[in-house]
């Protein structure tokens, strides 16, 4: 199977035939497909490998689109879509007849967000219907921030692929579930959960364990061919460091003896626009292990903090 480079008209003339096409985002590249084709949306989960029960995220093109797929839109919902979408923001809503069994694994609810990468827009606009689309890499691999990614992956089927040049936030984006009274956070990412309940003006609730009822819930993900180990701080990074052996790198505050270094980034937005090149890059090199030193869990720090644990799972 194939991946190939097209522009924005032959991406959209392929979506609008049934086809794929790895899209970019503001977040991470998607595969996408048109959400109202079940045979397109089946392609989805054979290029990847990706279990066919696991939901995906529908991409809109505006929060005009949100009653369309939406049987129910509490204020909460209608509130964060109004004040973050376009963003990296996904909400869980009860579903309409539009979203099909197949994006939604069966669910009686649909995650739908807009993106704000303008080129994603421009596809949702001219094929006229929602995008279904997960990140752009075999199933439980790290995800794609640049159209190279994209490339290099061994997708079971022929990917198109349109270059959008390097994904602004670099996390998937963050995923609430807006159908009980109190809104529940189920997967942190680009949208802080403090954005959220300053949006909201009221906290929200964890609904991160439990059943995977959202994309990137597996306990699972994210995760290099490098074995991953995530520590709290240099301490404990250069215990475990002593009982490795093989290439080892440390991904934090301070080198370590026996390991080669890489400095986190201080900065919040810009440690989360890198961590998956980061690790793509060094899965390139063949490293043997990753020591990746975890933030603290305020803002974005959050969602870096739970990609590089499920990555350490995998």
């Amino acid at each position: 199977m194939s991946t190939r480079l097209v522009g924005i008209d032959e991406a959209a003339a392929l979506l609008s035939a049934g086809g794929l096409v790895a899209i970019p985002t503001e977040t991470v590249y998607g595969l996408a497909a048109r959400a109202d084709d079940a045979a397109a949306v089946a392609s989805i989960f054979e290029a990847k490998g990706r279990p066919p029960a696991h939901p995906l995220i529908v991409h809109l093109a505006s929060s005009a689109d949100l009653d369309a797929w939406a049987r129910e839109v509490p204020p909460s919902a209608r509130r964060l879509a109004d004040v973050l979408w376009p963003g990296p923001l996904t909400l869980v809503v009860k579903r309409t007849s539009r979203a099909r069994d197949e994006v939604t694994g069966g669910r009686d609810t649909v995650a739908l967000r807009v993106p704000r990468h303008p080129m994603a827009l421009e596809l949702i606009r001219r094929v006229g219907v929602g995008l279904a689309a997960p990140s752009a890499n075999v199933f439980g691999r790290v995800s794609p921030t640049s159209a190279a990614h994209v490339l290099a992956e061994p997708f079971a089927r022929d990917v198109a692929v349109l270059d959008g040049g390097q994904c602004e936030v670099g996390l998937e984006s963050t995923i609430v579930d807006v159908t009980e009274t109190v809104p529940a956070l189920l997967r942190p990412g680009g949208v802080p959960r403090e954005t959220i309940e300053e949006v909201l003006g009221a906290p929200i609730a964890d609904g991160r364990s439990g059943e995977a009822r959202a994309p990137g819930m597996l306990a699972s993900h994210y995760a290099p061919r490098a074995r991953v180990i995530a520590v709290k701080d240099a301490v404990e990074a250069r215990e475990r460091v002593r009982g490795l052996t093989g290439s080892i790198v440390v991904v934090g505050s301070e080198g370590i003896e026996g390991a080669r270094f890489v400095r986190a980034e201080a900065d919040e937005a810009a440690r989360a626009r890198g961590l998956y090149a980061t690790l793509r890059a060094l899965d390139a090199e063949g490293v043997d292990v990753i020591v990746v030193e975890l933030p603290s869990e305020r803002g974005l720090g959050l969602a870096i903090a739970d990609r590089v644990v499920r990555a350490a799972r995998g």
